[in-house]
């Protein structure tokens, strides 16, 4: 009797020191506590076996507790109303599990004892009974929590402003005149203002429904349920955040369905694109990150394998689309959309450094930063295509004319175009220089920047195309003219815009230069043969005189009614230029012609027969010449 009398006192000691005990240190200062007291009650004898055999009485308490618990959370657990509609519910069940959990720590030291074990056994069971009936609870209050969206101003007031929205404000303005109330009634859903900065969070929970959830999720870690309670939460809240991109207007397209896309209707896949990750990296996966970091309070590595599998597919669904346009056609024409998605991930960059910062997120980090580049590397072969583009260039059928041709109107206006995100496109060829074109292009440009050295290789390989075509017209003063046009056109567009300081003034000095000696190589081929007609020589006999003026007058009027009926219809787009030429034609011809019709009329031989020569005057000279370049035909009168 002494013998159970000491074994019942033991039990009681153990008993008082499970129940007062928070933790283990605190236990184990009551067992020292009652060592002091009392000899009897030793820490040694209070954990020891009695008689030094595996004996059921050792566990005679665990299994009056056990069962006072399996009664207590059993009636939860079978309950058929959620626990959490009742608080004093949630926090006898809560406190139950605690009670439960300490109980099974306290003992697993004795778990070798078989009737302990085969007690813990059934505490185990009764634990994941518990956590089941958890993990249902926190299912259901995540899903009830998620059914009000609180939009809020960071650190500000809380004001409400309903769901994100990309839309425009004019198309706000449209649907709620068109609609008003009433039309939004169906789908009970507010409509949001647009975006128009990002300092926002979303509180998607209720701040009580967030304490609730971290309870919860307290508990499921520290009984070792970490995994599923991530679970849980992560597909809860990753169905949320596919529903937000669908409502951000973005379609979840595979690359071989980006790839077949209509390019029109892919510009508006990349406008919604932009829309939609600046709205997710800025506003939802921060929040998201602020949510699971309050739910999971303490206990960092679920707070971060749970934020990566809520925004995993998410990020995925981003990063593959701007990766499937990077890696598509790289026709020139997708420059500038590509460009708005390069500088959209470049300034999203930090975001993703900042929201995905833990060991599970690196990933997602790294496949931004490849895609990004691979954005870059796209651009950079989108120039490549537009060499390729400008070298294939048939030269075979010529401009009428002599005009502007449309290879450079296109690649000028393409140029100025790019050249407005400047400073974007120096990143994405500084990036990798050396890829940017063969050696022989940054020949005697060592001092310049890589992307001045591209736009003057794609000039560079304009001009001689331009010169190739040139070579199909049979006349030469055509196809001085033709030249003339495409370089004024050229150095026009370079000097108003980014082009003119990216290519220098030595570079225009130069292309200037180049047009005065294609207009020298025009008059030179056009007008001197008529000039040479005009020419005299003194020493001849006057009556020989008097023959070789009226053959070299009807050889005059012959050649210049042929050149002015030809050059009529040949073209000179600039106003300037053309005014240019034909004053420097009349400066040359009109003295040459009316000093040699002042001689011809004083030619003795001829007498007043001369008049009857000449065809044109001093004014109709000057006026056909103002016919020139007109692309018409011009005028065919003049004096006989």
């Amino acid at each position: 009797m002494a013998e159970n009398g000491e074994e019942k006192w033991l039990a009681v000691a153990r008993h008082i020191a499970k129940t007062l005990g928070n933790n283990d240190t605190m236990a184990d200062d009551i067992l020292q506590i009652f060592s002091n007291f009392d000899g009897r009650f030793s820490r040694e004898k209070l954990s020891e076996k009695v008689g030094g055999e595996d004996d059921p009485r050792a566990c005679a308490v665990l299994d009056h507790s056990l069962k006072a618990l399996d009664r207590q959370i059993s009636q939860y657990v079978a309950a058929d109303q959620p626990i959490w509609l009742d608080s004093a519910d949630s926090s006898a069940f809560l406190d139950a599990i605690d009670e439960l959990i300490a109980t099974v720590r306290e003992w697993s030291q004795l778990a070798e004892d078989k009737n302990v074990g085969a007690c813990l056994a059934r505490a185990d069971d009764l634990l994941q009974q518990a956590m089941f009936r958890v993990e249902d609870e926190f299912r259901s209050l995540m899903e009830r929590g998620g059914e009000s969206i609180e939009l809020s101003r960071a650190y500000g007031n809380g004001e409400a402003v309903g769901n994100l929205s990309c839309d425009s404000e004019d198309e706000e303005e449209e649907e709620e005149e068109e609609g008003g109330p009433e039309g939004r009634e169906e789908s009970q859903i507010p409509t949001a203002r647009p975006i128009g900065d990002y300092d926002i969070v979303i509180d998607v929970l209720p701040s009580a429904t967030i304490n609730d959830l971290h309870e919860m999720a307290k508990r499921m870690v520290t009984a070792g349920f970490g995994k599923e309670c991530s679970h849980v939460y992560s597909s809860c809240r990753r169905e949320f955040l596919e529903e937000s991109l669908s409502r951000l207007g973005l379609k979840k397209l595979s690359i071989e369905e980006v790839h077949k896309m209509a390019w029109q209707d892919l510009e508006d896949e990349i406008e919604r694109w932009i829309k939609a990750a600046n709205v997710t990296l800025r506003i939802l996966f921060p929040s998201e990150r602020r949510l699971v970091d309050r739910v999971f309070f303490g206990f960092s590595s679920a707070a971060d394998l749970s934020f990566m599998e809520v925004c995993r597919g998410s990020a995925i669904q981003l990063l593959n689309f701007a990766d499937a346009v990077a890696i598509g056609s790289r026709s020139p024409e997708r420059l500038f959309k590509i460009l708005d998605l390069f500088e959209t991930l470049r300034d999203l960059l930090p975001e993703f450094e900042s929201v995905f910062s833990d060991q599970y997120c690196m990933f997602l980090r790294n496949e931004a930063i490849t895609i990004w580049k691979r954005l870059g590397e796209a651009i950079r072969g989108i120039f490549m295509e537009l060499e390729n583009l400008i070298s294939r260039d048939p030269a075979k059928v010529p401009v009428p004319g002599g005009g502007l041709h449309p290879i450079t109107r296109y690649v000028m206006n393409y140029l100025r175009a790019a050249c407005r995100s400047r400073q974007i496109l120096e990143q994405v060829f500084e990036e990798n220089a050396s890829s940017i074109s063969p050696a022989a292009k940054l020949e005697d440009r060592a001092s310049s920047s890589s992307l001045s050295v591209q736009i003057a290789w794609i000039m560079e390989l304009l001009e001689s195309n331009l010169e190739a075509k040139s070579k199909i017209y049979k006349n030469p003063a055509l196809c001085s003219v033709f030249m003339m046009n495409n370089g004024r056109y050229i150095v026009q567009k370079v000097k108003d815009n980014e082009l003119g300081s990216l290519l220098g003034d030595d570079w225009i000095r130069k292309h200037t230069a180049k047009i005065r000696q294609f207009h020298s190589n025009y008059q030179r081929s056009s007008w001197n043969k008529v000039l040479g007609l005009l020419k005299l020589d003194s020493s001849v006999a006057p009556n020989v005189a008097a023959r070789s003026m009226k053959e070299k007058l009807k050889s005059f009027n012959q050649s210049f009614e042929e050149i002015c009926k030809s050059q009529s219809t040949w073209i000179i787009f600039d106003e300037q230029l053309r005014e240019e030429l034909k004053i420097s034609v009349t400066k040359i011809l009109s003295p040459a012609y009316q000093s040699f019709i002042g001689r011809f009329q004083n030619v003795p031989e001829l007498g007043r027969n001369a008049e009857r020569h000449i065809r044109y005057g001093a004014e109709d000279i000057e006026a056909r010449i103002n016919d020139l370049f007109r692309g018409s035909g011009g005028s065919t009168g003049g004096r006989r």
